[in-house]
């Protein structure tokens, strides 16, 4: 099947909204012959008369309505296309990063460091599930996404993790709570205070779950939080012990407010960079990916 003629598009846009065959062509620097061989073309492409006549003025028909409206469409987005790309080339670059809702937001920070400030660069940041991450990935509308699980890959969707960092997991509270416990076992911590904990189903709570069973205990759960940003919160109010990584709280460590007690032994949260193969990459890309954090 042949295609859609854009120049025969672009002629039939100019005459409907113009309303008149002779001052278009005189626009357009043709003959009016040659203009209306053009859009009886496109009518015979489309199988639809698009325009009547009454007296000297053309007037849509309902065919030539509806292409009107996908025409208006059409060429709109060909004159943002240009702006945008020539906007791109003098000044802007833009990165589109995605993170995962509940991530740590110290962490996405200390990521987008290196290009937060820089002339001529705008960051545009996202959040959402996994899932919605990884399908804005897809269809190109995120540079990269900010995640704690790497997602699986084939030869349709051929997603690269980066893994950026790896943070063992630690009960954190005031000094008030942990101020003389902080040497005690992680069993007897876990049995004295109560715990604040993410979601069930997150690595960090499935990791402690199978600790607590390990150890023998059943801790008092103070809340349990999906954002890590509430947890730090919680923690700084004395609710109970928090157990997250202490990327989450460096700003109360630094200061006193925290402190960490124990790591606990075999509980982590890895943190990826997730991308698509393009063969176009986002340059700013690589300033983040090569760093350390």
């Amino acid at each position: 099947m042949s295609q859609l003629n854009y120049n025969h598009l672009r002629y039939f846009w100019a005459v409907a909204h113009e309303g008149n065959l002779t001052r278009t062509a005189a626009r357009l620097n043709i003959s009016q012959s040659a203009l209306s061989v053009q859009i009886k073309k496109l009518e015979d492409r489309l199988g639809h008369a698009l325009f009547e006549r009454r007296g000297r003025q053309l007037h849509l028909t309902e065919a030539g309505r509806i292409a009107l409206d996908h025409a208006d469409q059409i060429f709109a987005s060909g004159e943002e296309l240009l702006g945008t790309l020539r906007d791109t080339s003098r000044t802007r670059n833009v990165l589109r990063v995605g993170a995962l809702a509940t991530l740590s937001r110290n962490f996405q920070i200390d990521f987008l460091r290196p290009v937060l400030g820089r002339g001529g660069v705008e960051v545009v940041p996202r959040s959402g599930g996994a899932a919605e991450l990884i399908r804005a990935l897809e269809t190109l509308s995120l540079d990269v996404a900010l995640i704690n699980q790497a997602p699986m890959s084939d030869a349709l969707t051929p997603f690269v993790a980066h893994r950026l960092a790896e943070q063992q997991v630690s009960l954190i509270g005031t000094p008030a709570r942990l101020g003389k416990a902080r040497k005690a076992d992680i069993a007897a911590l876990l049995t004295a205070h109560p715990v604040i904990l993410p979601t069930p189903y997150s690595s960090i709570r499935t990791g402690f779950d199978a600790l607590a069973d390990r150890l023998g205990i059943r801790p008092q759960i103070a809340a349990e939080v999906d954002d890590m940003a509430m947890m730090r919160l919680l923690a700084r109010e004395d609710v109970g012990l928090g157990v997250l990584p202490p990327i989450v709280v460096k700003d109360e460590l630094a200061s006193g407010e925290l402190i960490q007690a124990l790591q606990l032994p075999g509980i982590a949260e890895t943190f990826y960079a997730v991308t698509m193969e393009r063969r176009f990459p986002n340059p700013l890309l690589g300033m983040l990916l090569d760093q350390g954090v």
